[in-house]
């Protein structure tokens, strides 16, 4: 059985681990601390929705379930489409760990639900001691991380910076070995 198998249908390759994206909540640790990276209080889901009444209920259900867990820590959940037609589900709050989670149990409910081909990324937003906005961005289909340094001007990003996050970060987080992966994010609505 090999990658021929995988081509014919007999044999699906394994999917990321899902606990990857708890690593984030480790990593914050370094990031503050060792980095003076500190958290801009959002994250982000990000998945193609559907119109289904069985898609809908799940990401609905899944927004009413963070509101009530998130509500005793303060943290707030909005949705939103971009121009591409992908949903922003965007969680903000002063506590890191309450982001994460509530990123995870949305991305759990639509891969319980049988949707999880649809989440593409969630995204974490941070600042560093200049107040500089850069990124985190965890892509769901390959289950790695990568940084994302927006610079000055339009659509332009800061590779250099990004690499050298990476290496500051070191294998604290599952990071994507191949850098043609690390897809530039615009205009992320958190």
């Amino acid at each position: 059985m090999g990658f021929l198998d995988v081509l014919l249908g007999k044999r699906k390759l394994a999917a990321p681990a899902q606990d990857r994206l708890f690593a984030m909540s480790t990593a914050y640790v370094t990031l503050q601390t060792g980095l003076g990276i500190t958290s801009r209080g959002s994250a982000a889901i990000v998945f193609q929705p559907l119109s289904t009444a069985d898609f809908q209920s799940i990401v609905r259900d899944m927004e009413e379930v963070v509101r009530a867990t998130a509500s005793d820590s303060g943290t707030s959940v909005e949705s939103s489409d971009d121009t591409y037609g992908f949903r922003w589900l965007v969680l903000r709050g002063s506590s890191f760990d309450d982001l994460v989670v509530g990123i995870n149990a949305v991305s759990s409910a639509l891969e319980s639900g049988g949707y999880g081909e649809r989440v593409l990324c969630a995204v974490f937003a941070f600042e560093d001691e200049r107040k500089r906005p850069l990124y985190w961005i965890y892509n769901y289909k390959r289950g790695f991380f990568y940084p994302f340094v927006p610079a000055a001007g339009e659509q332009q990003r800061d590779n250099e910076r990004e690499l050298v996050i990476k290496a500051q970060i070191g294998n604290e987080l599952p990071v994507e070995p191949e850098l043609e992966r690390w897809f530039p994010l615009w205009g992320i609505p958190i």
